[in-house]
This record gives structure tokens, sequence and C-alpha cells, in this order.
């Protein structure tokens, strides 16, 4: 007997790094992590707190399938503080983390065989979710030309489509929409008829302006959110989804045959993260100092042409005028000198052989120190290159 055809799909390569990384901090012991997109802080103490309180007194048993219904509305309630919008608690779904969020959507808005379009460079587990559900995925290249973000010409160009996966912010470029840019990708969806599903997980982590949601535009779009990011609650393994009413139901029978339902001790905790907001604007800030430690650091190294770094806590490098495969290049950054970076073939099937993402989640003066350990290879490099090494 074989495995299914489906699951012949790519390797997630950050977790690939990840495991190489953990192979050399067993032996060096001197890893500095640049490939995960993880906070490195704990959930706020609100959340600590609140857990250890349902943990003593509540028996933990199955939660609705949609979730909790007290977080439900303070979901929805998040909607109108942030966007002064007003969202249904009926349309708000707590899911296992965004990425058993996506799959359900997926599954509730799509027939087997629908063409899916999503950007390159894009998310690789969306890209390759898509094709393990028997899903036609349709990559739509976006660059420096149109700030890394579609538009309604890519859509033309592409032909036909059921569905759009667009992220603002973006991983792995950290871009994010404009208002206007969002508007038009919402109004070229709905001319096509094509079902548009947002992923909004990086919001609160931007810097200088404020992400726009497309809820701000549209109800028919479905909205895939996380606990994990703004939140810093990525073990945890919650997230949530807002939902055109007509999936409401459809998801709901989803969501009770393939999970029955979300984890109830972080559904119950994560009431409290909204009360928490001193922790995590205080993690935004250290990434910001971070973000630019990094930016100024490849900047010196003659790596500065990247995409727009505008939220998230990625940056997206191309690096091809070192001539080294991106893979090649990260796994001797790994070896040489213990920094772990992602290669762009995660994200970018076409042309991710000539980029690397950076992920700059880490404390700050790890960032400081892998920038240093990078300008060192460098310099070291330069020197081989030019025949002054010996």
């Amino acid at each position: 007997m074989k495995p299914s055809a489906r699951s012949d799909i790519p390797p997630f390569y950050v977790m690939e790094v990840m495991k190489a990384a953990a192979d050399r901090e067993r032996t060096h012991g001197d890893v500095l992590h640049l490939e995960v997109g993880q906070p490195s802080t704990p959930a706020p103490q609100t959340v600590l707190a609140r857990a250890a309180a349902v943990l003593a007194d509540d028996r933990l048993g199955y939660t609705h399938a949609l979730g909790v219904d007290e977080l439900r509305g303070r979901i929805a309630r998040l909607y109108l503080e942030r966007h002064g919008l007003e969202i249904p608690r009926r349309r708000v779904a707590i899911t296992a983390g965004a990425s058993g969020g996506f799959v359900l959507a997926l599954l509730a808005a799509f027939d087997a065989g629908a063409r899916i379009g999503i950007t390159e460079p894009g998310y690789a587990a969306y890209r390759n979710i898509i094709s393990a559900l028997g899903l036609e995925l349709v990559g739509i290249r976006v660059g420096k030309e149109n700030r890394y973000v579609p538009t309604p010409d890519d859509l033309a160009r592409v032909g036909p489509l059921d569905g759009l996966v667009t992220a603002s912010p973006s991983n792995p470029t950290g871009t994010m929409f404009t208002d206007e840019e969002q508007a038009a990708i919402v109004d070229a969806c709905r001319s096509r008829g094509v079902r548009l599903i947002a992923d909004e997980i990086y919001h609160g982590i931007t810097y200088g302006r404020a992400a726009p949601t497309v809820l701000e535009h549209t109800d028919d779009a479905v909205v895939v959110q996380s606990f994990s990011k703004y939140q810093s609650m990525t073990g945890w393994r919650l997230g949530w989804l807002i939902l055109p009413d007509e999936l409401v139901r459809p998801f709901e029978r989803l969501a009770q045959n393939l999970f029955i339902c979300p984890s109830a001790i972080a559904q119950h905790a994560a009431i409290a993260a909204f009360d928490g907001t001193a922790d995590l604007d205080a993690n935004v800030a250290r990434y910001a100092a971070s973000r630019v430690a990094l930016i100024e650091g490849l900047g010196r190294m003659g790596l500065g042409d990247m995409a727009p770094v505008e939220g998230a806590f990625y940056v997206w490098v191309d690096v091809s005028s070192l001539e080294i495969d991106s893979q090649e290049l990260c796994a001797r950054w790994l070896a040489e000198i213990g920094v772990a970076a992602t290669p762009g073939v995660d994200f970018d099937p076409v042309a991710g052989d000539r980029f690397v993402r950076f992920s700059y989640s880490e404390a700050t003066v790890h960032i400081v120190e892998a920038v240093e350990r990078l300008e060192g290879w460098m310099a070291a490099r330069a020197d081989r290159l030019a025949g002054r090494d010996g």
C-alpha cells in the first residue's frame, strides 16, 4: 500500500529549518532564530491568570463547535473598537488556530477542483493546504511593481477564479494593503464572482499605520484571524473566522465533524487576552526596534533590496547579488555562523531561490547579534572572493 496522492505536497520548509536549527543547537548551543514567525514572549499575564483559574474551577468539557459564546462576543466587540464595525457574534467562529480555520473555510466555500488564487510569494502552508484538499492552485505573481499586493489587473491576467486568498500584513513580505488597494481588490472579486479569503492574522503588528480590514468593504469575505501573533499565543492553537451568513451553518457542520470544538482551556483563557494590551503593545514596540536593527544591518551588507516592511515581523530580501541559491545560503549561514533563516522557496516556487525571509520576532539583542554574525560572514566572503584570505 502507498500514501495518498493528496499527501504528496512539499514540506513546510520553515519547519525543516527549525528542525535543523534544533540539531545545531544541541551540538553548538549558539543558534539565533530568524527563521520562525512566532513571538519569543509568552501569553499576557491576564491570559495565564485566567487559564490557572479555569484549570482549578472548570471541568473543561466540549464547547460549542463554533466556540465559547463569551469569546465570540468579545471578538465581535473588538471589530467595533478597532474598526467601528458591528459584527454579529453569530458570524464569529473560533477555530483550532488560523490553520484549522483556513481548512474549514476552504471546505465550506469551495468544491473539489475549484480554482483558488494565491500570491507568489505567499504563505507556503496555505498553498500546500489548497493542493491537499483537491483544489486547483493558481499562482498570482506579485513584486516590487505592485508593492507585493495583488491588483485587479492580476486577477484579469490569471483567468477565471472561484476564490482568492490575500494576506495583509503579509507573510513573508510584511507588506499590507492600503484602504484603496483593499477596496479595489474587493470590487474586482465582487464583479468576477470570486470568494475572497482574507488572512488578517498580523493585525495589531504594524508600523506607521493600522491595517485596514476587508470587512470595511464587504460582508461576503471570510476573514482568517489568530491569537498566535499579536496576542503571543502560538502554542495555544487558537484562531477565529468572521464568516458570511451563508457559510455559518455549513462551517458549523464541518467543524462538528472534523474537530468537535477548539481547545476549551485556550478559549476560556483567550477571553482575557483583550485585557492584556499593555504587554502586547510592549511586544510590538520591541518588534519595531528589531525591525530597524535588521533593515539597517541588511542595508550595510548590500542586501537592501526588500519588500516594504509595513507589518508583521518579516523582511523579504532579494539575495540574488550573492549568486548563491537561497537554500544553500541558509544552510551555510546555519552551519557556519549559527544564524537560522528561511529560504524563499518556501513562499515562492518560481523565484524563491533568489530570496530569503528573515523573522525579527526574537528579542532585539538577538537580532543585533545575528546582524553582527551576518556582517562578519559577508566580510569574510568578500575577502575570499578578493583573494585576501591567503
